[in-house]
């Protein structure tokens, strides 16, 4: 599997699990998970690409970026007791990276 496949379906899982519980808001849902998508597919980086809080080019828009954030604070620490290997895999990566 390409590590950009697996960005994209972690950052899908992480904000399915943000609207989940937080169902005012879930009209928002499909708008962020496109423009994800869109921003992963043009990534500069390719399938090199550092973690989006840490990488220097910032490519997503001022009102995007505040709902990821938003939704990554919030599913980030919830991730180890509902996908637990992909936690860990994306907390490796990120000590590996550091």
């Amino acid at each position: 599997m390409k590590k950009s496949d697996r960005s994209l379906g972690l950052v899908d899982f992480m904000i399915d699990l943000y609207y989940d519980k937080h169902k005012d808001e879930d009209h928002e849902r499909a708008g962020l998970k496109a423009y994800a998508a869109k921003r992963l597919a043009l990534c500069p980086h390719g399938d090199d690409k550092p973690f989006c809080s840490s990488c220097k080019i910032h490519c997503y828009d001022k009102n995007h970026r505040t709902m990821i954030k938003k939704v990554m604070k919030y599913a980030g620490p919830r991730m180890i007791f509902y996908a637990p290997g992909v936690a860990l895999r994306h907390l490796l990566e990120n000590i590996r990276r550091n």
